[in-house]
């Protein structure tokens, strides 16, 4: 689809949006399809408030830790690197990354899920353990580890 952003909204399932404060409207947000998911990750101010898209969507996430679903770079880092540095891998690839993101997706189970409840903590301490690992791993068997274990 091409248009602009109150064009391309109208009946999208999700929005993420990682660009400048107070981009949209509650108009936008209804145009979406139904129980819409809105990732609003401008900092330090999304393109939305929860306060203002929450009662339109089904799942709101933002990059601020003072509201629910805080999506943050912070849950990735220090476990690439820890995995990276581990395996003393000569690269960071595509299968590492994945490797990183689906560690941090299975750190909730699934009985846990909940609307307000899709993304670890920041402050959860499993979640670097969990990255490291799996990035360990991903490095080896893609062949860019120089040293041939994983940490666990």
């Amino acid at each position: 689809m091409e248009g602009d952003l109150k064009t391309v909204l109208i009946g999208a399932d999700v929005f993420i949006g990682v660009s400048s404060p107070n981009l949209l409207q509650r108009e936008n947000i209804e145009s979406m399809a139904k129980d819409p998911i809105v990732f609003a990750l401008a900092n330090p101010d999304p393109e939305i408030t929860p306060a203002e898209a929450s009662p339109h969507v089904k799942i709101m996430a933002t990059g601020r830790s003072d509201y629910p679903n805080q999506i943050n770079n912070v849950l990735c880092f220090p476990g690439l690197f820890r995995g990276v540095l581990d395996v003393r891998a000569s690269e960071i690839n595509l299968p590492m990354k994945i490797a990183a993101a689906q560690a941090i997706a299975e750190i909730i189970p699934s009985d846990e899920l909940h609307t307000d409840y899709i993304i670890p903590s920041v402050f959860d301490p499993r979640c670097a353990t969990a990255v490291a690992l799996a990035v360990s791993q991903a490095a080896i068997e893609t062949g860019v580890a120089r040293k041939g274990h994983a940490s666990s």
